[in-house]
């Protein structure tokens, strides 16, 4: 049985959709490290959106995969190591491995390329002279299970951002993730990412009627019908990863609230013309 939509915290008017950088500016600058998140919000980005992780020794962390060869260049898993044996990681080499040869690469501060956690970023946003969003993504399955969103919320809270007004939302794949949320933080603002449009028709009979939707673009571009109902039905829609003309011409079609992008000063450039 749905449960009486909420009243949801106003918004200031926008004639374009909120740009949400995706792990940072990762287009350009190594993902989910300082240096990307600093680079979005010199760009212009309305809002950070970050995946999080636990420790072994329980902090969150922003790191999208569940291990670490693609982002630290070397084996083990996140949630096996404590955070001072991820802080000995070089986390942005890997955007730019011949830099080092480059006598005209600008030099970079290891402290950039550190693992960031979660709680650092919530402090860059909150000292920035300018309101900034955030969108946090929490990842599944993993061996903590639903510790995860605890830890998250409890975090938030530490701020005063587990309650409405936060400029922070949280977002997952997992419907248990995204229930969880809503009912340790009834407040807070939830979206449920649909990684497939087949599994909208699924979704939509358990989802609450005041969850914001987060499609993928593909599925968006591939599966038009699946935009059509989501307006239809009346859903707030962010999109992601919106980093083309093409794509981003679609979202605007559909009136979505949000587009998340690795290239946010990009997507502002053509919203602006």
């Amino acid at each position: 049985m749905r449960r009486t939509p909420r009243i949801r915290r106003p918004r200031e008017s926008r004639t374009r959709p909120q740009v949400v950088a995706h792990r940072g500016s990762s287009h350009d600058t190594a993902e989910h490290t300082l240096a990307a998140y600093v680079k979005a919000l010199d760009e212009g980005a309305d809002a950070l959106e970050c995946d999080v992780r636990l420790t072994a020794d329980g902090h969150l962390v922003c790191v999208h995969d569940r291990d670490l060869r693609r982002t630290a260049s070397t084996t083990g898993l996140v949630s096996t190591m404590n955070l001072a044996e991820l802080d000995e990681l070089d986390f942005a080499s890997w955007k730019s491995p011949w830099s080092d040869l480059d006598d005209e690469a600008p030099d970079r501060d290891p402290a950039d390329g550190k693992v960031l956690t979660l709680r650092k970023l919530l402090e860059m946003v909150a000292d920035y002279d300018r309101h900034v969003e955030l969108a946090i993504e929490t990842k599944h399955p993993t061996r903590y299970g639903g510790l995860v969103e605890r830890r998250l919320v409890e975090t938030l809270g530490d701020f005063g951002w587990d309650r409405a007004g936060s400029p922070a939302r949280v977002m997952s794949f997992s419907l248990n993730a995204v229930s969880r949320v809503r009912r340790l933080a009834p407040g807070l603002e939830v979206v449920m990412l649909v990684d497939k449009a087949h599994h909208w028709p699924v979704l939509r009979p358990v989802v609450d009627d005041d969850w914001i939707i987060g499609p993928g673009i593909k599925e968006l571009r591939e599966h038009p019908g699946l935009g059509r109902h989501l307006v239809k039905a009346g859903r707030e829609i962010h999109v992601w990863t919106v980093n083309t003309a093409d794509d981003l011409e679609i979202c605007l079609d559909l009136g979505v609230t949000a587009v998340i992008s690795d290239r946010p000063a990009h997507i502002l450039e053509l919203l602006d013309r």
